[in-house]
């Protein structure tokens, strides 16, 4: 038969073929098993050594022409296809999708963002800093003596890469770096809050090795331990939506704070639950206090010009004791059922 005959009948069949069904058929029809080009080899038993190379060469130029039409021809009906679907079809990417369909907020993000919002009517500004820390601003800046606990590899992640004063480099264990870093690099007078992530080598249901943190720090001439009482007082009663909230301050220590003090909330427990701001229980809820001379003076300021107060609390501890959790775990494990039981309504953000 001729091959030639038999690739223009089948290129004359792929013409008129319009969908994939009719091209698979075509194609096993003339490149299958049993197809009419492949039936064409089994005349080669007939030919001459010869001829059987000269014929064996055209039926497979035959098989790969067809066989490239068929896949050229396949992508033009599917691209045909999809166009015409798409002139059917639209959608307004510009209109909101139902509020059913939206995810749910983090627990965590809501606090993150009250707290911004609650220091920002108070005129702090938000200050950033990176994760990965130098010696200098995560301890020695702070006052942070070099035999601190805090300093040990158990309490600590360090990296094996080290600084321009051969320190190894250490993920942070407070946001305290990014008050460092604006004092070094900004002049008083200084407002500001520092959320962000944080790292300790701690593991259970109340601590986690990375949780999150927002420190404050305010630098001026005046700033006393008054200012910084009323403002703490404030926040958590806008925080926690508790008026009448009862509070105390004790005496503390903290090596780059003096005075330094911990804020401590009444609770209660009723119905084996926590009920904050009044009862006869008490729970520290933050650290504080008026920052140390000698981190304004490790900073390049002159503290007998300037003073200030710094404050930090545990965002991840504040979430829990607002919204009944009892497990930090839960806050990154990446449960999705976990988020849609305790995440809250996007709205339309």
């Amino acid at each position: 038969m001729d091959v030639s005959k038999v690739l223009k009948e089948a290129l004359s069949e792929l013409e008129k073929s319009n969908n994939d069904d009719s091209i698979q058929s075509l194609r096993v029809k003339y490149l299958g098993k049993k197809g009419l080009i492949t039936d064409l080899l089994k005349s080669l038993k007939d030919l001459s050594v010869e001829d059987k190379k000269k014929f064996g060469a055209s039926v497979n130029l035959a098989k790969e022409e067809l066989l490239k039409k068929i896949n050229t021809h396949s992508l033009e009906i599917n691209k045909k296809n999809i166009n015409e679907k798409l002139s059917k079809e639209s959608i307004d990417i510009t209109f909101p999708p139902p509020i059913s369909q939206l995810g749910k907020l983090h627990p965590i993000s809501k606090t993150y963002k009250e707290v911004i919002d609650i220091f920002g009517n108070m005129g702090f500004s938000v200050a950033e800093g990176p994760d990965i820390e130098t010696d200098f601003n995560n301890f020695t800046a702070l006052n942070i003596p070099e035999d601190h606990p805090a300093r040990e590899m158990q309490d600590t992640f360090y990296l094996n890469e080290k600084d321009e004063l051969d320190k190894p480099f250490v993920l942070r264990t407070h946001t305290s770096p990014v008050q460092i870093r604006t004092m070094m690099n900004t002049k008083p007078p200084i407002k500001i809050i520092a959320p962000g992530r944080t790292y300790r080598c701690d593991s259970d249901s109340t601590h986690s090795p990375m949780f999150h943190q927002v420190e404050g720090l305010l630098i001026n001439e005046d700033a006393n331990m008054g200012h910084l009482k009323g403002n703490l007082i404030n926040f958590c009663k806008d925080f926690f939506h508790i008026n009448d909230l009862k509070v105390r301050f004790r005496p503390s220590y903290f090596p780059f704070t003096e005075p330094s003090a911990e804020m401590d909330i009444a609770y209660s427990i009723v119905d084996n639950k926590i009920k904050l701001g009044e009862g006869d229980k008490w729970l520290e809820i933050l650290g504080c206090g008026m920052v140390n001379p000698k981190v304004i003076e490790n900073c390049k300021m002159d503290s007998s010009k300037f003073q200030g107060y710094a404050f930090g609390l545990g965002l991840d501890r504040i979430t829990m004791l607002k919204h009944g959790l009892t497990d930090i775990r839960s806050f990154f494990n990446g449960n999705n059922n976990w988020l849609k039981a305790n995440g809250f309504s996007l709205g339309r953000i």
